[in-house]
């Protein structure tokens, strides 16, 4: 019976794999002197990239000819992100809200090994990713990998672990590689996320002047640079605090991941205009002051638009002045553009003359122009001489495509996040509001998945919710954060000190560990509650719940000893190959990530012949981690007939028991005999 891996994904195998299709006679076999003894030699797979050129030729181009953008430690970067690692997610119910019933994801981690264990969970089942990863000011914290290292040997080096054992580093301008080491700590987390985008994905990325360039040259490579959609420009609102020029905004990168299959598949975006419920709140006002004074309401509408302030996005439709009794409109155009237009006569409704034709002829035929002036929706001048207009109303135009360049006051989402959290807790949060618009307007829709894996403060769980409230999605998040330890006396500023105590007061009253995630999850907590408790007729189904995993070291025990290593005492203890702190749902987890399942759907237990037997989202996989599994459970797992099943090694007292388990299996189901082996495994 074969053991899972228990491990993530080997990428550099599976791309071997990929060119061994294509040109097998360019793949070798070479001495893998890492896992080789003296007494046996293990051999790998490797590619003889001088016969792959001549198999490509003439369409190689040397590396020395080609235009790419490098810098010093790409290359391990690459190498790092291919590299699998021996790790597992541990759940953790009780941190989580609606453990049983939630689609969310609330992960603890670094997130390059995180990404490593979703490879095969979600797979090309991302709808959309936004992140705000480290700007690279200076003064920012950015992961340092390297796996190879023991955590004892990586602390020793380093010296920049915290007290919980984070692996980061503080990234100052000094640094000989500042630019490098950012490039690579982003380089391989992006290599990674890619996999995980759908065909019609999207990722957008917040970043700043410091390395707008630099990140842009990175996506260009990684998603390649035709998949580029627009570089959004959020100003954020006026700084005083230059010596030159205020730069008050920050730029949100946006890529397809295959820009094509879009166009092929002819998605398109659009949005609902901003301001408009501020717009439709006002002349509904007035509708109640002047009531069929349709000139009066015009006039104070045009006043209401001009006191304003400047950013206000009603303002941007302040062409919408004219009212009748349909609503609100502007004139607008009648004639075709570019010309070319029907031509015909149309009499004025009072001189009963021809009105003025358009040099560019009509918008649309005479059938449907009559139909307009039926409706109402044709406005003529005093005679004929003037060229009729046509009434654009509002409430037929409410989306638009989206605009690259956006104004929202920066300070605003720090102060509704204070208000949400009771205090200022968090510096610098993304707003929830500029996020839910780009998950509204870039198509994600019921059942998508949204990643953010430097989920900070979870403003992108919050805008999720907003976002599903208002238009009654159900689309589920994956939130990554690494624990980072909030400590008040290791701020730089006085200002700093002062929010992180606020978040340490916070964390003290709920009970929970001063770091990062804790601050995410209470937000997270809060925001689902509030949204609920203001609109609770239309959000009886969101849901505002989340499983929280936290990444830990494998489930199974380190048994890579040479046999002369070896004493009793350790084999008593490796009759069980498992981690004796591991519960059932440990090993339940760390089975659906090594054979590629979702997190996030449900599940029962039940006791079975006095064993405890998992079904998971009706079948898909059924486990059993008990120790002398008796062979009735065997057999009622087996009718069963789930799609995997999965048993403690140690479970059977001998081989034979374990042959018997696939005799079974066969006898239960004959229709899938062959593929028994496959499905049936053990850990």
């Amino acid at each position: 019976m074969d053991k899972l891996r228990m491990e993530s994904p080997d990428i550099t195998a599976q791309n071997i794999d990929r060119i061994a299709a294509l040109f097998p006679n360019c793949v070798t076999e070479m001495l893998d002197e890492e896992h080789s003894t003296p007494e046996k030699k293990v051999y790998k797979r490797a590619v003889n990239f001088e016969l792959l050129k001549q198999m490509l030729s003439p369409d190689v181009v040397d590396g020395d000819e080609a235009y790419e953008f490098t810098w010093v430690g790409k290359k391990a970067a690459i190498v790092e992100a291919n590299k699998p690692i021996r790790k597992t997610l541990r759940p953790c119910m009780a941190e989580s809200k609606d453990w049983d019933t939630t689609e969310n994801l609330y992960i603890e981690g670094d997130n390059l090994e995180v990404l490593k264990l979703l490879q095969e969970s979600y797979l090309g089942k991302v709808k959309m990713i936004y992140i705000d990863p480290p700007y690279n000011t200076g003064n920012d914290f950015l992961y340092r990998d390297d796996f190879a290292m023991s955590s004892e040997e990586y602390s020793e080096e380093s010296g920049a672990t915290d007290d919980t054992g984070n692996r980061m580093f503080k990234n100052t301008d000094t640094n000989g590689r500042f630019h490098s080491d950012w490039c690579s700590m982003i380089y391989s987390r992006l290599l990674l996320s890619r996999n995980l985008l759908t065909p019609d994905g999207v990722i957008f990325i917040s970043i700043d002047e410091n390395e707008v360039n630099t990140l842009k040259a990175i996506c260009d490579e990684v998603f390649g640079a035709s998949n580029f959609i627009a570089e959004l420009i959020w100003s954020a609102g006026r700084k005083n605090d230059s010596k030159y020029i205020s730069v008050s905004h920050e730029y949100i990168l946006c890529y397809f991941k295959d820009a094509l299959w879009v166009k092929d598949h002819k998605i398109l975006w659009r949005e609902k205009k901003q301001g408009l419920s501020d717009i439709y709140a006002e002349y509904e006002r007035l509708k109640k002051v002047y009531g069929e004074d349709c000139n009066s309401i015009e006039k104070e509408l045009k006043g209401w638009y001009k006191s304003l302030p400047d950013g206000h996005p009603a303002k941007d439709h302040s062409h919408y002045c004219r009212v009748d009794k349909n609503g609100i409109f502007f004139a607008d155009n009648i004639s075709w553009p570019g010309g070319g237009g029907p031509k015909y006569q149309v009499l004025h409704p009072v001189t009963q003359k021809p009105v003025k034709i358009p040099s560019r002829g009509w918008l649309t035929n005479e059938a449907t122009m009559k139909e307009w002036i039926v409706q109402g929706r044709v406005e003529f001048g005093k005679d004929e001489n003037g060229v009729p207009t046509l009434k654009s109303y509002l409430k037929d135009r409410e989306y638009s495509v989206p605009y690259s360049v956006f104004y929202k006051d920066g300070r605003a989402a720090s102060k509704r996040l204070a208000t949400l959290m009771g205090d200022k807790v968090f510096e610098n949060p993304k707003d929830e509001e500029i996020i839910q618009r780009i998950i509204q307007f870039c198509g994600t829709d019921d059942g998508d998945i949204i990643l953010d894996f430097f989920s900070g403060s979870a403003t992108t769980a919050h805008a999720m919710f907003l976002a599903d409230a208002e238009q009654n999605k159900h689309r589920k998040f994956i939130l990554v954060q690494l624990p980072e330890t909030i400590d008040p006396q290791k701020e730089a500023s006085e200002k700093a000190k002062k929010v992180a105590q606020n978040a340490v007061n916070l964390l003290d009253t709920i009970g929970v560990p001063h770091n990062i995630c804790e601050i995410g999850k209470e937000r997270i907590r809060r925001a689902g509650d509030k949204i609920k408790s203001e609109s609770p007729m239309t959000t009886q189904d969101l849901d505002i719940g989340f499983r929280v995993l936290k990444l830990d070291d494998t489930n199974m025990k380190d048994v890579y000893y040479a046999p002369d290593d070896y004493n009793q005492g350790m084999l008593a203890g490796l009759e069980s190959n498992i981690k004796d702190d591991r519960t059932d749902l440990d090993l339940l987890f760390g089975c659906l990530i090594d054979w590629g399942l979702p997190l996030s759907l449900p599940y029962k237990s039940e006791q079975i012949d006095g064993c405890t037997v998992h079904t998971y989202n009706d079948g898909d996989l059924i486990a059993c981690f008990d120790t002398n599994i008796p062979e009735s459970v065997v057999k009622e797992i087996a009718q069963r007939k789930p799609l995997r099943a999965v048993f403690r090694d140690s479970g059977f007292a001998s081989s034979p028991e374990k042959i018997n388990v696939f005799e079974i299996f066969k006898l239960y189901m004959p229709e899938d005999a062959g593929d028994i082996t496959k499905r049936v495994r053990v850990i």
